[in-house]
């Protein structure tokens, strides 16, 4: 027995935002500052503005390329066991792609190194609940022309999982891609066993940005997949109510879903519903408020209507640190988000609202998605799990604890925690009364000192490294 899956919307309303985001884009349209896109554009029947970049999409165009989108993919791993899978039924999670400043254990923030990528590799390769190895870190000292290539390349060198990161732009793109080749053996290969995506993320309201869009031209070759999520903020950048914004939410991602099909068709794309509502107060985006988890559903059941995989922003916080409102948030969101059905769920690791990347909170979270997790999975009935036989030959006043039969099942039945305190009270103060925060650096401490570094083949470490040298070489060191 598991979980029934949430819904918001219900047919109706998943009906009335559809039509509303294609009213959306017939009517006002979207600004593509591309000239090669828009070209497209019109060709497949849209209508265009090149002067002031605005295209307006028909509903037909938007359908048809809906229904020619790729509705599930994979990407893998250096080690191809290790994988995330969409449109498949399955839940994946990734750390953070990127922040510019980075928390260190001393509590104080500062700009991000490469050194920092790896870190954040070691510790997403054995976090055992982490899906996709995020870089967390957009490497301060470096080039901005090269800098995805070597973020790209310290990860795959680090670690086994698939990565995410942020792509730059159109000529930055080329050289991961001739990385990713270099990993995979042949760009064929590739194609089969992707590493990673380019995010495409529309800018609210109804924007798109050029080198988005140009890199795209080289990554749609391969063709890797595309999630799409723009970020549209209720009461700043979307209207101020939630209907509104995930109306423009769907709307500009329909929009992206065209961007690619009409790049190259059959391209695997994944519905991002990352929309957030905006603090009135503190003039700063929320990243965990209840609103949250709500455009998150309702999202996932526009993503579902469509037929293609979700990626949903919860399990976040907006707490600088790890404490009780980081838990709370954490907890409430990411179960929301699970519940409703989505395919993946980010961006772990960050501290408040993009304030740094912090490997304690991500740490924290893995908790938290072990602990959603569990409940996710239900449990089962039947004549073995209802034990009726053993309840009778225990019987009154008896006890289970020495039954080959609780032997048996406990630890597939109860979710043990590695953070979560469950101590008695003289064993906690033994242990000089930790709180939370601090047995969740502990985990860390301990999960990074486990790390060991796996081998990487000696053939894909030197074409990698040649790549990384073209591309520093005419893109910037």
């Amino acid at each position: 027995m598991k979980f029934n899956t949430l819904r918001i919307l219900g047919p109706e309303g998943v009906s009335r935002i559809d039509r509303a985001a294609k009213s959306i884009l017939e009517r006002t349209g979207v600004i593509v500052p591309h000239e090669r896109m828009l070209a497209l554009f019109e060709k497949a029947g849209a209508k265009v503005d090149h002067q002031g970049q605005r295209v307006r999409i028909p509903p037909a165009l938007v359908d048809q390329c809906v229904a020619q989108a790729g509705k599930s993919f994979t990407i893998y791993g250096r080690d191809r066991t290790r994988k995330a899978a969409f449109g498949q039924g399955c839940r994946n999670y990734n750390s953070i792609a990127g922040e510019a400043s980075w928390l260190d254990f001393d509590g104080h923030r500062r700009f991000c190194t490469l050194d920092d990528v790896i870190q954040a590799a070691k510790l997403g390769d054995v976090l055992p609940n982490l899906t996709i190895v995020g870089a967390m870190s957009d490497p301060h000292e470096m080039a901005v022309g090269s800098r995805c290539v070597a973020v790209a390349d310290a990860q795959l060198r680090t670690t086994t999982k698939p990565i995410t990161f942020w792509f730059y732009d159109g000529p930055s793109a080329k050289y991961v891609v001739e990385l990713f080749a270099a990993l995979a053996g042949s760009k064929e290969e590739l194609a089969k066993f992707p590493p990673a995506y380019p995010f495409l993320e529309p800018i609210s309201p109804l924007r798109f940005a050029r080198v988005g869009i140009d890199l795209l031209f080289e990554t749609c070759q391969v063709p890797l997949p595309v999630p799409i999520g723009p970020m549209a903020q209720t009461g700043m950048s979307a209207p101020g109510t939630l209907a509104g914004t995930v109306a423009q939410e769907t709307a500009e991602v329909l929009a992206g879903v065209c961007v690619t099909q009409l790049i190259h068709p059959g391209t695997p794309v994944c519905f991002g519903g990352i929309c957030h509502a905006f603090d009135m107060r503190t003039t700063q985006m929320i990243f965990s408020g209840p609103e949250q988890g709500l455009m998150a559903v309702a999202t996932t059941e526009m993503g579902k209507h469509y037929g293609l995989p979700v990626y949903i922003n919860v399990g976040l916080t907006d707490s600088k640190v790890v404490d009780a409102q980081a838990g709370l948030e954490c907890a409430a969101s990411l179960l929301a988000g699970a519940m409703a059905g989505a395919d993946i769920f980010g961006h772990m690791g960050i501290s408040g609202v993009d304030q740094a990347s912090s490997l304690e909170i991500l740490t924290f979270q893995d908790e938290v998605i072990g602990y959603v997790e569990r409940m996710m999975r239900g449990f089962e009935i039947d004549d073995e799990h209802l034990a009726l036989d053993l309840i009778d030959e225990v019987g009154p006043g008896g006890v289970f604890i020495d039954q080959p039969h609780t032997a048996q099942h406990f630890r597939k039945e109860l979710w043990m925690p590695t953070v979560l305190d469950r101590e008695y009270w003289p064993a906690w103060e033994a242990a000089g009364r930790p709180n939370t925060a601090q047995r969740t650096r502990q985990r860390m401490m301990d999960l990074l000192a486990s790390y060991q570094p796996r081998p990487m083949d000696d053939r894909a470490s030197r074409d990698m490294a040649k790549v990384l040298a073209a591309a520093k070489q005419e893109l910037g060191k």
